[in-house]
């Protein structure tokens, strides 16, 4: 059994052994909320932690050197911002300058942040063409050295990848360089930058990767992540790679915002508009601390809890014309009201057959 380095980990594995035991697992994988940008911010945070919250969330990927540029840092003051009331996420955080590294993990430990993970699988051309994400697969020296540098700032740091940029067999270079550079955790996307994810994750990997890391590097945790939509498939993968230690759930949340709940339980669409709600109130208190957002990016939230039920798309198509909080909830109210009635006539048609 993997023992992790740190007690920000041994943290995290010991939450996941407190839910409910499944036959066939000796030890629960932990599960987390993938970093996902413009999308696991302090507001979605706390949205999924209220439906059903992993054991642990990671930020929205951050710039290095943004944190400590004179005339950038305050720009990602939303982005690192976590609420006394949150599980404190891990910060995860690009670049391409060791400096910034060695900078932005002395300032993310002093804004109260306990772990850090290193994005080296983004796929986006810009970061890229920055020299960083998945860029670095192809430059391990200057991966080496930003771990390095990271590390100066004495919190646990881990890694984000993909298994290679355009060759899959990458990954049997890529994956044990990485583990030799003795960090907490390596989460693996379970695709190449090349093939995105436009083809299936790559889990008939797994059992190799869990091999590599327990000849190189036995107490490293071996996260992954890649088409898996819930808590059920996330187990069911794990015992069938005993070692696989966490599992990452990305794409699958905006499928429902219960991913992570023990048991998958039918809920009814007051829970999820309630859950709308939510989210639009807690906007609202960050725009109110942080300024102005963009609300288009608000409206990539409303398919998570308008799906699955009669007249959805029709509220879709409204909530996505709507351009304030107030007028979301004027329309959610509005909407209620035509459903109460809906459901009332149909019951009456329902007692008169």
């Amino acid at each position: 059994m993997v023992q992790p380095k740190s007690a920000f980990w041994q943290n995290v594995v010991d939450a996941a052994q407190q839910h409910p035991q499944v036959d066939g697992l000796e030890k629960l994988p932990f599960f987390t909320l993938a970093p996902m940008e413009a999308v696991t911010d302090t507001v979605f945070r706390r949205v999924v932690a209220k439906a059903a919250a992993p054991d642990a969330f990671y930020t929205e990927f951050t710039n290095a050197r943004s944190i400590s540029h004179p005339k950038a840092k305050f720009t990602v003051q939303g982005r690192l911002s976590f609420d006394p009331s949150e599980q404190i996420p891990v910060a995860q955080l690009w670049g391409d300058r060791p400096i910034d590294f060695e900078l932005g993990v002395a300032d993310v430990k002093n804004r109260g942040f306990e772990a850090v993970d290193i994005n080296m699988g983004c796929p986006d051309s810009t970061v890229i063409k920055n020299g960083a994400g998945s860029g670095l697969i192809k430059e391990p020296d200057k991966a080496a050295e930003l771990i390095a540098a990271a590390k100066t700032g004495g919190l646990p740091i881990s890694v984000k990848t993909r298994l290679g940029f355009n060759k899959l067999d990458t990954f049997r270079e890529w994956i044990p360089f990485l583990l030799r550079q003795d960090i907490q955790v390596l989460t693996i996307h379970l695709r190449t930058r090349k093939e995105m994810s436009k083809v299936p994750a790559h889990f008939e990997l797994i059992d190799e990767i869990l091999q590599m890391r327990d000849e190189i590097a036995p107490d490293t945790l071996i996260q992954i992540n890649g088409d898996i939509k819930d808590r059920a498939q996330g187990l069911a993968i794990a015992k069938e790679h005993p070692g696989l230690d966490g599992i990452m759930i990305g794409r699958g949340i905006f499928e429902s915002p219960f991913a992570f709940e023990d048991t998958a339980t039918e809920h009814t669409l007051d829970d999820s508009l309630d859950l709308l709600r939510y989210q639009l109130d807690l906007h609202d208190e960050f725009e109110a601390e942080f300024g102005p957002t963009n609300f288009q990016k608000l409206k990539r939230f409303f398919k998570i809890y308008v799906r699955g039920f009669s007249y959805a798309s029709d509220l879709r198509v409204a909530l996505m014309e709507t351009k304030t909080t107030d007028e979301v909830r004027n329309i959610l109210d509005e909407f209620d009201q035509q459903w109460a009635a809906k459901q009332a006539e149909l019951a009456e048609q329902h007692q008169n057959d």
